[in-house]
């Protein structure tokens, strides 16, 4: 009975780190889908899924990101401060609702953040979107879809170069998030 309440300790607070650091490819959806790479998805190695091609690049980036930062070390360090608050002969406190709060607070949490890391790209693709249609209201001899495709690929690479540097800034504050949610739940799961 205790492993099995090890094993769903283990699952939670993975799943809610995995969460987490998912934002960042929710985030490449959504640039992915403004772009026009909506079509074209990359197999995920880890999950076996689709994934949109910059969520793909800008997760990979986070993961080099955590690694650089010596951020595993931190994961097993959460290891080691899960079996300090929640003690081994200690159940789990499913009966108070506050671990229920507190998933959904972190998937408000991911949301916000992948909200946030695509706001600069997909408002830049916005105003290329009323550009063409302007532009395919004034000249309807010119055909926007052939123009309006690698023009949008184009100024979405060019902003995506630009800010790369603040999405690092915002990589560590998903990286804090994630240290933040995992020894949260922990003691969420612990209290008594």
């Amino acid at each position: 009975m205790l492993m099995l309440k090890e094993a769903i300790t283990g699952l939670f607070i993975g799943l809610l780190a995995y969460v987490a650091i998912t934002a960042v490819q929710v985030a490449g959806g959504f640039i992915d889908f403004q772009m026009g790479f909506a079509i074209a998805n990359v197999v995920d190695p880890q999950t076996g899924a689709q994934s949109p091609l910059i969520g793909q690049y800008l997760y990979t980036v986070t993961l080099l990101f955590i690694l650089v930062t010596d951020g595993h070390h931190l994961m097993i360090d959460g290891i080691f401060y899960s079996y300090q608050a929640i003690e081994i002969d200690q159940f789990l406190q499913f009966q108070n609702e506050s671990w229920i709060e507190f998933v959904i607070y972190t998937f408000n949490e991911m949301f916000i953040s992948a909200f946030l890391m695509a706001l600069p790209l997909v408002g830049c693709l916005f105003l290329v979107d009323v550009a063409l249609g302007i532009i395919a209201r004034t000249v309807p001899q010119l055909n926007v879809f052939v123009v309006g495709l690698p023009l949008k690929i184009f100024v979405a690479l060019a902003v995506l170069t630009i800010v790369m540097g603040f999405y690092v800034l915002l990589i560590e504050e998903i990286f804090d998030l994630v240290l933040e949610t995992m020894r949260g739940f922990i003691d969420v799961l612990g209290r008594s």
